[in-house]
């Protein structure tokens, strides 16, 4: 219940901090059935825009161990569905916790495979998170402000799914395995990009 009081406040936020939001091929979210929702990261706030965009679906997602510190924050963000990862040193919580919330409750996983907003180079994590909670995985992007300046100007946000990533016929997740996931998803990610915007091109603030 509390994470959907805090789906439905985080709405309302950002629907009078921007009131200018487009979700597009909703469609295309699997029904029934936990996924991994992956997207580049750009902007702090786009998790939020992708939790809100993906619902009634559910999510849990990572957040790094430092947030968990402060009580109230910590509070928050359990009932929130994060859980805590060590990105300097991440163990073997990292890869478990998702595959058993997966598995086991009715949560999909809200990851960013680049693992920063400043960094282009896919994880392996992902993957291997997928191969063992048997779940799929669904590409999506975020397009819109990337400071909040441009945010409460009310520039236009948008959010595309695309079709879930085909990775059946990786066997290993080795580096070549992970190669071809990482161009997969590239791919995926620079598709989704170019339909809502062929002029669209990053660069991090």
């Amino acid at each position: 219940m509390f994470y959907i009081f805090m789906r439905g406040l985080v709405k309302g936020i950002l629907f009078l901090a921007n009131g200018n939001a487009r979700y597009e091929n909703k469609n295309l979210l699997p029904q029934d059935e936990n996924y991994i929702l992956v997207a580049p990261h750009r902007t702090w706030w786009e998790p939020l825009y992708l939790a809100v965009a993906a619902g009634p679906k559910k999510f849990a997602f990572m957040a790094k161990e430092e947030l968990f510190k402060n009580p109230i924050l910590r509070f928050i963000l359990v009932h929130a569905n994060a859980f805590a990862v060590k990105r300097d040193n991440p163990g073997p919580s990292t890869i478990k916790t998702p595959v058993k919330l997966l598995r086991n409750t009715d949560l999909s996983l809200l990851m960013f495979p680049s693992g920063t907003r400043h960094s282009s180079e896919l994880k392996g994590g992902t993957v291997v998170i997928s191969r063992m909670a048997k779940v799929r995985i669904v590409p999506c992007v975020y397009q819109g402000p990337l400071t909040l300046k441009d945010l409460f100007k009310r520039k236009r946000v948008t959010v595309r799914f695309g079709e879930p990533v085909e990775l059946g016929d990786i066997k290993k997740t080795d580096e070549a395995g992970m190669q071809i996931v990482e161009q997969r998803l590239q791919t995926a990610f620079d598709q989704l990009d170019k339909e809502i915007d062929p002029n669209f091109h990053y660069e991090a603030k």
